[in-house]
């Protein structure tokens, strides 16, 4: 009878080989599984929101036509923005912390605000107002719907605000200046580049994030198409777009995402 010998040395090596590449195999699942979905948050006002964003609504705004641009089995998107919230009230309403509570490193915030914050600071319908300009300047008031004081903040403040929070989390900000109203003079779009225009873009430059000129490279679209089609953007009144007009622009929005060059938004496109 035969007896066969058993190399120990090369049984200890095959088992502890099976072993490493089950225990690696462990831990690039585990980390597949926890690997972090990246988000692009929206945040703003009726222009980029109008009501709930269905498409059924005569009114909309272009963030709601954003999704349709992107991989969502790689990205999600999140239109968050809400009709007649400012800067401030889209802050004092938690609406942002909300947010920030779920803000990942990697994830993407838009932000879009400015036709609100020409509103009163203090009056009884909705004071949403914010100071004019970037400054840290501040003015105590009296909120009559909220019914207690509250310290009211520039513009640029509330916008620095999101954006450095945003940073610190490490996700992306991307600042636009507010959409053009359907205005016109002398054959030209009317634009605030001396006011909401300026202000966000030199709360970018401030800070270093990302900037989307929405009004004034809207405003040169607006100007090619002519007030006559344009004005069909716009079916009840001079602020608000229709789906057609919401769609421009967004694809207007999308373009300028694209033309970044380390922007890694673009990467999740379509």
């Amino acid at each position: 009878m035969s007896v066969q010998k058993i190399n120990h040395s090369n049984f200890t090596v095959m088992r502890f080989s099976k072993i490493f590449i089950f225990l690696t195999s462990l831990a690039l699942l585990s980390f597949t599984l926890s690997k972090h979905k990246p988000v692009l948050y929206i945040i703003g006002d009726s222009t980029v929101q109008n009501g709930n964003g269905k498409p059924t609504n005569t009114l909309q705004g272009w963030g709601s036509y954003i999704q349709s641009f992107f991989d969502t089995t790689k990205i999600s998107v999140e239109n968050l923005a809400i009709g007649g919230r400012s800067s401030r009230t889209f802050l004092t309403e938690g609406r942002w912390q909300k947010i920030l509570d779920r803000l990942e490193e990697g994830d993407f915030v838009i932000m879009q605000f400015g036709h609100n914050d020409s509103s009163p600071l203090d009056d009884t319908a909705r004071a949403r107002g914010t100071l004019k300009g970037i400054a840290n300047d501040s003015v105590e008031i009296y909120n009559p719907i909220r019914k207690q004081k509250e310290i009211v903040h520039s513009y640029g403040w509330y916008m620095l605000k999101y954006i450095n929070e945003a940073k610190a989390k490490g996700a992306v900000p991307i600042i636009c200046s507010p959409i053009p109203r359907n205005e016109w003079k002398d054959g030209k779009v009317i634009r605030s580049n001396t006011s909401y225009t300026l202000w966000a873009k030199q709360v970018a430059e401030k800070s270093g994030a990302y900037f989307i000129d929405l009004n004034n490279l809207l405003g040169d679209e607006y100007e090619k198409l002519g007030k006559e089609k344009t004005s069909s953007f716009f079916p009840q009144e001079h602020t608000h777009t229709n789906g057609e007009g919401a769609s421009f622009n967004a694809a207007v929005v999308i373009r300028e995402i694209k033309a970044f060059e380390k922007l890694t938004l673009k990467t999740y496109l379509l």
